[in-house]
C-alpha cells in the first residue's frame, strides 16, 4: 500500500475517504471508550480493538494511553503488552509476538517515504516483534524491521534494520551488546 504523496504535496489527502473515515471513527471510539479507562481494564480495551479489526490474543495487555493508528493492521499475540503512551503507527501490518513487551513511549513505525522520489511517495512496510522481545522505554522500531525472538532493544534505542534473536541491543543505530540469557530457568518454565 502506498499513499499518493504527489496529491498530498499539493494539499490533497494521501488516503481514501473510507480510510480517513475509518480512522476518524476509530479515534473517537478509542477516546470515548478506552483511553481514559483504568489500567486493569485490559479485557475491555481488547474488545474495543477487536471491534475495529485488530487480532488480539487472550491476556494481551494494551494500555489506554497507547496510540494505535489502525487496529485493522495490528496483531498482538497472547500475553503481549503495549505499554502506556506507546505509539503504534500501523500504516502497515504490525505483529507483536507472545510475551513481547512494547514499553512506555516506544514507537513502532510501519510507514516511510521515498526520499528519492520527487513526489515523496509513501511506502508501507510491516514490522514483526518476536516472542519474548522487549522494546524498552522510548525506543524506535522502523518500517520493515523484524525484531527476533527474545531481543531487548534498550531505552531510546533505534532499530532501522533487523535484530537477531536473543541479543541485547542499544543505541542509535542499534548495536548488539551481548547475547540474552535467562537465569534460573527450569525445564517446566513457559518459554
Amino acid at each position: 500500500m502506498t499513499g499518493d504523496a504527489a496529491r498530498s504535496l499539493e494539499g490533497s489527502p494521501s488516503f481514501s475517504l473510507a480510510n480517513r473515515l475509518y480512522r476518524l471513527v476509530w479515534g473517537i471510539c478509542w477516546l470515548v471508550l478506552a483511553s481514559w479507562t483504568p489500567p486493569p481494564f485490559h479485557r475491555w480495551r481488547r474488545l474495543v480493538l477487536r471491534a475495529f479489526g485488530a487480532r488480539i490474543g487472550d491476556k494481551a495487555r494494551i494500555y489506554g494511553s497507547a496510540r494505535i493508528w489502525s487496529p485493522a493492521n495490528l496483531v498482538v499475540e497472547h500475553h503481549a503488552t503495549i505499554g502506556p503512551r506507546a505509539q503504534i503507527y500501523s500504516m502497515g501490518r504490525i505483529v507483536i509476538g507472545e510475551y513481547a513487551v512494547v514499553s512506555q513511549g516506544a514507537h513502532l513505525c510501519a510507514g516511510t517515504h521515498d526520499v528519492s522520489d520527487v513526489h515523496f511517495q509513501l511506502h508501507v512496510r510491516s514490522i514483526h516483534i518476536g516472542a519474548r522481545a522487549w522494546i524498552a522505554a522510548e525506543a524506535f522500531v522502523g518500517p520493515g524491521v523484524t525484531v527476533g525472538d527474545g531481543v531487548v532493544l534498550g531505552a531510546r534505542g533505534c532499530a532501522m534494520r533487523n535484530l537477531e534473536p536473543w541479543m541485547i541491543y542499544s543505541g542509535n543505530p542499534a548495536q548488539a551488546i551481548r547475547p540474552r540469557h535467562f537465569r534460573n530457568v527450569s525445564e517446566t518454565s513457559p518459554m
